[in-house]
């Protein structure tokens, strides 16, 4: 190596002697080129060589992925430590389980969608502002990152429809990342997890709903809960509501405090009709909340940009 770092220092003087060129005799300055030339092509062809002999010295490989390095001492100065499965999709998978434990299905959001699916498929008008750049990402392509998961609804009534000509119900949960134009804060990020449920038969209401949801809260919170509504506004569903349980002791609730933790409502017909079910025949009812404040809220925490900041520190106490 120190043969080919003097090669390159020599490359430089070479280089540096054609600016004197300038000072050459106009008669002498094609010899003076050729013998610049002669002598940088020469060094060329030694750092060429040199630089492929290095190359080609016989060198143990190591794997890097293994969990233990060869040399014995690495162990010592880096102690090993095994890594553990992120606090959010902990809970997501304890939140699917209790779905699941109530007959629901699970499937998986995607990363990026189209304005079909997050729009038209989803009853929203044409000048509707949540088409607007300014709340929801757009790609160059025009694809959309997910701004909620509500944008599988349409597919989970397509994929499951054959449930409600064999006599069942449509009964699926959604889980998955969504992206908002969101300036970051402890409340608010640009980046966090929402979970979409979707339920389907001839003759569901509204109290199923609140009945449904309630259950899971109590499953999850672990304690009998008090719920309250009020109403709300989407696109999708008519009428929509707001939904919100009593605070848990846990968290330090009293009497009276309630909590707002997702939007919810029953299916407008239109979504049904654009996924081909006949909204005279059957109702549904749809609801989605955000997952990082359902963590949150059942570990105290008090900032929602732990989960996306990598903080060893953070991570280790999961």
């Amino acid at each position: 190596m120190a043969e080919l770092e003097t090669l390159k220092q020599e490359l430089k003087k070479i280089n540096a002697e054609y600016a004197g060129i300038r000072d050459v005799p106009a008669e002498k300055r094609a010899e003076f080129g050729r013998e610049i030339n002669a002598r940088k092509q020469e060094i060329l062809a030694k750092i060429a060589a040199a630089e492929k002999a290095a190359m080609d010295v016989d060198v143990t490989p190591i794997d890097i992925t293994a969990p233990t390095a060869p040399n014995e001492t690495l162990p010592e100065v880096y102690p090993q430590s095994f890594g553990s499965k992120h606090p959010l999709m902990q809970e997501i998978d304890r939140v699917t389980e209790i779905y699941q434990m109530m007959g629901f299905d699970v499937m998986e959001s995607r990363q990026l969608d189209d304005e079909f699916h997050m729009f038209d498929s989803l009853n929203f008008a044409k000048e509707h502002p949540a088409r607007d750049g300014y709340d929801t990402f757009r790609t160059e392509e025009g694809l959309i990152p997910p701004a909620h998961t509500s944008t599988m609804q349409h597919r989970a009534l397509k994929k499951y429809k054959h449930n409600l000509d064999e006599g069942k119900a449509i009964a699926v949960v959604i889980p998955g990342r969504v992206h908002r134009n969101e300036d970051v804060d402890a409340t608010h990020e640009h980046t966090f997890y929402q979970c979409e449920g979707v339920y389907v038969s001839e003759n569901c209401n509204m109290g199923n709903m609140l009945g449904i949801l309630r259950e899971f809260f109590e499953k999850y919170y672990g304690q009998k809960l008090n719920i309250r509504t009020q109403p709300g506004y989407f696109p999708f569903t008519e009428p929509s509501l707001e939904f919100m349980i009593e605070k848990p002791k846990t968290l330090g609730g009293k009497k009276g405090d309630f909590l707002e933790m997702l939007g919810c409502g029953m299916i407008h017909p239109n979504v049904l009709k654009m996924a081909g079910i006949d909204p005279t025949k059957y109702h549904g009812f749809a609801w989605g909340g955000g997952m990082d404040r359902l963590v949150m809220l059942k570990y105290g925490l008090d900032d929602v940009r732990y989960f996306e900041s990598g903080n060893l520190n953070f991570l280790k106490e999961f």
